[in-house]
């Protein structure tokens, strides 16, 4: 690996033994380190580019190095993760294995076996990424920024997580605005994750699922070739919402998971069974809402109702800000786990999406 690519992240609250490791792997392992003092700044560092390894104490100021783990795997999916602690207790150290730490040292430890290890870890952890082939979601919406209000942060996660990218919407949303300048903001929204966009010219409100809207999905479906898709629910009041629900139900009747998300138009029965933990992933959202310049007096896409969902529904799920889905088909692709940050069903804290056949 190039010197200037390998980046470890250093989680330790005591100033002399996180400048130990940072010299260590500096010096003998010549990596770029960043150093976290506590299990809040560590999250918001990992929530950005990815590193090649973490090296991280137990013992942290408000959560515990072991206690974040879970979720050190969604922000970054495969990075390895080494504890070194003073705390070398039979306890500590089958906690750690459990939690799928990387390696386990009780300090004392030289600056030199630190260093060879995060390295041999690191190589081991770049080796897995590109040997992982990327989740491939499409995200389906009737009109330019249903997309983004449902699922944005989930969207900015799986961005994240490498996975691959496509939004597909069906109309120029023309009622609500100048088709060619909301395709414009769909195009600048769907850049802020990377994601192609499919834009299609449906009449808007006269959706029909038996007027080419389900071939027109089939297409797209059989050229990306998903492994999740996330749409409309059944329960909304608007007839364009329910025509692509019910067209991506027919379409995608072999795609191994399909979720349905929230509109403003949605109904009180819409009633979500899993709940994804977007924290550090809620400002991408708002990044792709503000690409609609032309919709920005809407009440639904005011910052602060967006931020007051999310945390209305982390009272369901992990996390502070949360997106709302309703499972369809949770099966995932055959072989792959799939973390999306915090994607967990009702009613079973802790859990993971697994991939099953």
């Amino acid at each position: 690996m190039p010197d200037e690519q390998v980046r470890a992240l250093v989680i330790e609250d005591d100033p002399d033994a996180a400048e130990f490791a940072r010299i260590a792997l500096r010096r003998f392992a010549r990596m770029s380190v960043d150093v976290a003092a506590d299990a809040q700044q560590a999250l918001a560092a990992l929530a950005g580019p990815a590193y090649d390894v973490v090296v991280s104490d137990i013992e942290l100021p408000g959560r515990s190095g072991l206690d974040i783990l879970p979720r050190v795997r969604e922000l970054q999916p495969g990075v390895p993760v080494m504890i070194v602690t003073a705390h070398g207790s039979l306890t500590n150290a089958v906690e750690a294995l459990r939690r799928e730490a990387d390696d386990f040292f009780v300090k004392p430890v030289t600056l030199e076996r630190l260093a060879e290890r995060a390295g041999e870890l690191a190589e081991q952890g770049r080796e897995r990424r590109a040997e992982a082939a990327p989740t491939v979601v499409l995200a389906v919406g009737a009109h330019p920024d249903d997309v983004e209000i449902g699922v944005g942060g989930t969207l900015a996660a799986h961005a994240g997580a490498g996975d691959s990218l496509v939004i597909l919407t069906l109309s120029g949303g023309s009622v609500g605005g100048a088709a060619d300048v909301r395709q414009q903001e769909a195009e600048a929204a769907a850049a802020v994750v990377c994601a192609r966009l499919i834009h299609l010219d449906f009449a808007d409100t006269r959706i029909d699922p038996a007027g080419g809207v389900i071939t027109a999905v089939e297409q797209v479906i059989t050229e990306v070739k998903p492994d999740r898709i996330y749409t409309h629910s059944a329960h909304d009041r608007h007839q364009d919402h329910r025509a692509v629900h019910e067209a991506v139900q027919i379409a995608a009747r072999r795609v191994p998971g399909l979720w349905c998300f929230q509109s403003p138009s949605c109904t009180v029965e819409f009633r979500p069974n899993r709940f994804v933990d977007i924290t550090g992933f809620l400002d991408t959202k708002l990044a792709m809402l503000a690409a609609y310049v032309s919709q920005a007096h809407r009440d639904y896409m005011q910052p602060d109702l967006i931020r007051a969902t999310a945390r209305y529904w982390s009272r369901f799920g992990p996390g502070t800000v949360v997106e709302p889905l309703e499972t369809v088909r949770a099966a995932e692709s055959v072989g792959r786990r799939v973390p999306v940050a915090g994607m967990r069903p009702l009613g079973e804290p802790g859990s993971e999406l697994t991939a099953a056949p």
